[in-house]
This record gives structure tokens, C-alpha cells and sequence, in this order.
């Protein structure tokens, strides 16, 4: 039986930025009333070291303001952890205790576990001897407490964003049965209520990205939109949308480099940013057509297609290099 490949730590990352306010009354209710949305947040790239080694870098740390009337700035540490690894809490706490070196007290580190190993739990970490004892409890939400029936009522997007990651690892070993859900996960993304057009996109992002599809059922579920929005009188994916994610996803499949191919995808992405934004500077078409990952090329067509700007597409293109 063929495995389908998963991959959720770009998506998840690229969702939380661009929704966070969403995501933090989603996940973390208490914590979002505390926090002032009115005032900018700000995503903050921030490389943890420690004492001996380059630690791995944190998920996202976020800063924010609170509402309680002070002039109070917060620094939230998000991390995703996907699968089970007995060593996460000690990072997440190693993580916090460098951000505090450099932040001071105010830094929160949330934890998502994103497993499917439902007996693995953990909200802390702790050391101590000889009466010394060092301490770290961290709030934590695991991905497969969620029940169905909540996330199916819930009008919150990110209720998709959560279905969409359980039937990935749940499908990662049945191509149809992640096929059947994709098209099912569609359905419901078209009747979330969203702000525009961009939002519904950033969001079927996630999906597509979440729950790849080999090539013919990946035109399949391709055909499927079509109709799907042809039947339903909707628009969210316009032509040269369905256009780029049609390449994106042909060219991606391919197995190995081929000369063309790399030309072909190349061209591909700047059709379409000239389509959307009329003219690419100089610099970042030289970067594009320097560029000899296919992959890589199919995730910046697929950037190229929802990003609101040139700017969100430079700093997508600076994380995938």
C-alpha cells in the first residue's frame, strides 16, 4: 500500500502568521481576551542559542501588546510538535529560558502537539537535587482532543485547519480515502465565513499543501473544484488561479530535474506575479531564475498564486531558500 506523502510544519507556519488573531481565539481563548489586537503584533525571527550548541529555531515567537491598561509588551513562543519525541519538553523549556535571557520575564511558551499518539501528554519539565528545584509549566493543546462534532459546528476556520491535519496523518496510507476527505474539507472551507477573498485562500493553502494527492487523483480533486464552483455559482478559485495550482501540481509531481521542466516552472512564477502585480524587480527575477529545485519552484507558484503582495512573496521565497 503506497504512503502518501504529509507535510505540516510549512503550512501550519504560514496559517498562524497570517491569521494569528484567529488562531489565538481558536486555541487559546483565555489568552487571546488578554491580548490588544487593535494594536499592530509583530512576528519576530528569532534564532535561539545555547551554551554549547545552535538550538532549533522557535516556531514562531510573536509580539504583542495586553489590554490590562499598561504599556505591557508580550512575547508569545509558539512550537508545533508533530510527532512523539520524548526530548520536546526540555526544548520547549531551554527555548523559553534563552528567550527570557533576552526578553526577560515577559515570554509565554504555547505548545500545539500535532501527533497521533493519543497516550502522549506533557504540559512540563523539571529538574532538581539536593533540594533544588527548577520548574516549567507550559499550556498545551493536543490536536487529537478535539471532538468531530465541535470542530464540524465551529465557525472559526481553523477548525478546518485542525480536520485538515488529523485526516493527513490519518490518510497518509489511502490515497482515496484522503481524496474523499479533501473534497469533503473543500466543501466545508467554501462555507466558512471569511473576511475576503485572500482569507479563503490562505486556507485552502493549508489544505492543499497538507494533504498532497498523486497526479491523477490529483486532477481529480482538480476537476472537482470546478465543478464544485461551477454548480454552487462560487469564485474563489479564479482562472489563472486554477491555472497555477494545475502547473504547480503537474510539475510537482515529477520525479527528478529535467532541464525544461526547471525553465518551464520558473516561467510558470513569474507569469503569474507579472499577471497579479504587473512588474517583478530585477533582483528578485534574477533570484527566481537562479532557482534549480522543482519543488521549491512549485511552492513558490503556489505562493504566487494567494500572497497578498510582492513583499509577503519575498519573505516566503527567503524561508524556502
Amino acid at each position: 500500500m503506497t504512503t502518501v506523502t504529509t507535510e505540516l510544519d510549512n503550512p501550519w507556519n504560514d496559517v498562524v502568521e497570517l491569521h494569528f488573531e484567529r488562531f489565538m481565539l481558536f486555541f487559546f481563548p483565555d489568552i487571546h481576551k488578554r491580548i490588544d489586537f487593535i494594536r499592530n503584533y509583530e512576528f519576530v525571527d528569532e534564532e535561539v542559542k545555547g551554551a554549547e550548541k545552535k538550538l532549533p529555531l522557535a516556531n514562531k515567537l510573536v509580539k504583542v501588546w495586553l489590554n490590562n491598561g499598561k504599556n505591557v509588551r508580550l512575547y508569545f513562543h509558539l512550537e508545533l510538535q508533530e510527532q512523539k519525541d520524548e526530548e520536546f519538553a526540555k526544548r520547549l523549556f531551554i527555548c523559553n529560558y534563552n528567550l527570557y535571557d533576552k526578553y526577560g520575564s515577559n515570554v509565554v511558551s504555547l505548545a500545539l502537539l500535532g501527533d497521533d499518539q493519543a497516550d502522549w501528554r506533557l504540559k512540563s519539565y523539571s529538574y532538581g537535587l539536593g533540594g533544588f528545584t527548577m520548574f516549567c509549566r507550559f499550556p498545551v493543546v493536543k490536536l487529537l482532543d478535539y471532538e468531530w462534532d465541535f470542530l464540524e459546528s465551529s465557525d472559526n476556520p481553523f477548525s478546518i485547519v485542525v480536520q485538515a491535519h488529523l485526516k493527513a496523518l490519518e490518510t497518509r496510507r489511502s490515497q482515496q480515502k484522503r481524496l474523499r476527505w479533501k473534497k469533503e474539507l473543500f466543501k466545508a472551507l467554501c462555507e466558512a465565513p471569511y473576511n475576503s477573498k485572500k482569507d479563503f485562500l490562505d486556507f485552502f493553502r493549508f489544505l492543499d499543501w497538507a494533504m498532497p494527492l498523486p497526479d491523477g487523483l490529483g486532477q481529480q480533486f482538480y476537476n472537482f473544484i470546478i465543478q464544485y464552483e461551477e454548480d454552487n455559482n462560487l469564485s474563489y478559485i479564479t482562472d489563472i488561479e486554477r491555472l497555477g495550482l494545475d502547473k504547480g501540481r503537474k510539475e510537482g509531481r515529477k520525479e527528478g530535474i529535467e532541464l525544461g521542466t526547471v525553465r518551464q516552472s520558473r516561467k510558470s512564477v513569474l507569469d503569474i506575479l507579472r499577471f497579479r502585480f504587473k512588474r517583478v524587480p530585477q533582483l528578485l527575477s534574477k533570484k527566481i531564475q537562479a532557482i534549480e529545485d522543482t519543488k521549491m519552484l512549485t511552492k513558490l507558484l503556489q505562493e504566487g498564486v494567494s500572497v497578498s503582495s510582492l513583499d509577503v512573496f519575498k519573505k516566503r521565497l527567503e524561508k524556502l531558500a
